[in-house]
């Protein structure tokens, strides 16, 4: 797979999690709170700037679930390996309001995320 390339659909962010497979895999399926391998890309909704890609430092990043963004713990979980999936998380589900401390609060995001592998 190449590293994929995050269209912004017009109009407002939206206020909840969406859930997107841009691919559907047929491996494991990954669990609420499980181990994960994925390459993904992440873009600012509102700017479309990048903000992270593993793809650009050229290797897959592994992951326990429960130590990540609320949107990835939501929106990951079920995701079969050799699928891609788009999250597009509200602050509420990724950094918080604006003025929280991290250069992303206050940010809707929108990641596309290829699943690799799963572990427990």
């Amino acid at each position: 797979m190449e590293k994929p390339q995050i269209e912004i659909p017009a109009g407002p962010a939206p206020e909840d999690l969406v859930i997107v497979d841009l691919i559907e895999g047929e491996g494991d399926a990954v669990q609420p709170g499980g181990l994960v391998e994925v390459h993904y890309v992440g873009v600012d909704y509102e700017t479309g700037q990048e903000f992270d890609s593993s793809w650009d430092r050229g290797e897959s990043a592994q992951f326990p679930l429960n130590g990540l963004i609320a949107g990835w713990q939501e929106g990951i979980p079920g995701m079969k390996v050799g699928g891609r999936r788009q999250l597009t998380v509200p602050p509420e589900a990724a950094y918080g309001p604006a003025g929280g401390g991290h250069p992303l609060s206050g940010r809707t995001l929108v990641f596309i995320i290829d699943l690799i592998g799963v572990g427990s």
